[in-house]
């Protein structure tokens, strides 16, 4: 087996709202609109983000995304009017954790400030 793609999916109650939410963390538009209620952005040739409606699931996502910036990142977030507690170390890393409109998780992982 050869993989050569993978797409985070993310699990949404209102597509409008995601797709508005998305937009302004990924300062752009979608990418693809395959189907009635499936909307997603290409991050990369090889990787990107679905965001599905399906009620009965919303909510139970979690992605986790490796940023090279992400002090530029959170400059972004609070120019954007997106709610986050600021990055904290972790183990390997710092981490950066959002929640999208219905609760799924974002976690941007990047390297340590120096």
């Amino acid at each position: 087996m050869t993989i050569t793609r993978m797409l985070a999916q993310m699990t949404v109650s209102e597509l409008d709202t995601a797709v508005e939410w998305y937009t302004t963390l990924f300062s752009r538009q979608p990418d693809a609109r395959p189907m009635a209620g499936l909307v997603e952005w290409h991050l990369s040739d090889t990787f990107g983000v679905q965001v599905w409606t399906e009620p009965d699931r919303a909510g139970c996502s979690t992605m986790v995304l490796d940023e090279s910036d992400l002090d530029a990142l959170v400059e972004h977030l609070d120019r954007a009017g997106l709610e986050h507690n600021g990055p904290r170390d972790a183990t390997s890393s710092r981490i950066l954790q959002l929640l999208d409109p219905d609760w799924n998780r974002v976690v941007f992982t990047g390297a340590f400030s120096t």
